[in-house]
């Protein structure tokens, strides 16, 4: 049994399943997903959600759950303030391997895709990280993008 909660992913709705990147974590026991905006059944007391201007993840957060919010960065932003009583935790720059090609907005600097971002948190927690790229088409240049930062 792992020392932290199972991992939280909210999902929006608009969220296309064929581009989601955290589809192959669905049914694992690590992890539980809620689609936006109804809150599962799990309290989020002992949480911290992924995000950006919080500090950066650190030993402190070792024991804490995650909260990932997963959808297009516009989606994404609309959800926050559904969690806005989660404190929020950043992760160090790093670059996606995703490709991107929106028409209508602009990434944010450091972006990442959402199992990036899982990966990359649980890196800089010690957690187990083995099997979460697996199903990531861009796992191996997402980790040579990033040698030696995590």
């Amino acid at each position: 049994m792992p020392a932290f909660p199972p991992t939280i992913i909210v999902v929006h709705p608009r969220e296309r399943r064929a581009k989601c990147t955290v589809n192959s974590l669905r049914g694992r026991d690590d992890f539980v997903f809620w689609k936006y905006p109804t809150r599962g059944s799990e309290p989020l007391e002992g949480y911290v959600r992924l995000g950006f201007g919080g500090p950066v993840l650190s030993d402190d957060d070792a024991s804490a759950g995650l909260l990932v919010l997963d959808g297009t960065w516009r989606l994404a932003g609309s959800m926050e303030k559904s969690f806005a009583d989660v404190p929020v935790r950043s992760l160090p720059e790093l670059r996606t391997a995703y490709p991107r090609a929106s028409k209508t907005s602009v990434d944010p600097v450091g972006g990442l895709a959402t199992i990036e971002a899982v990966y990359a948190a649980y890196k800089l927690l010690g957690r187990d990280t083995g099997s979460l790229l697996d199903d990531y088409r861009w796992g191996d240049e997402f980790l040579a993008l990033n040698q030696g930062r995590l």
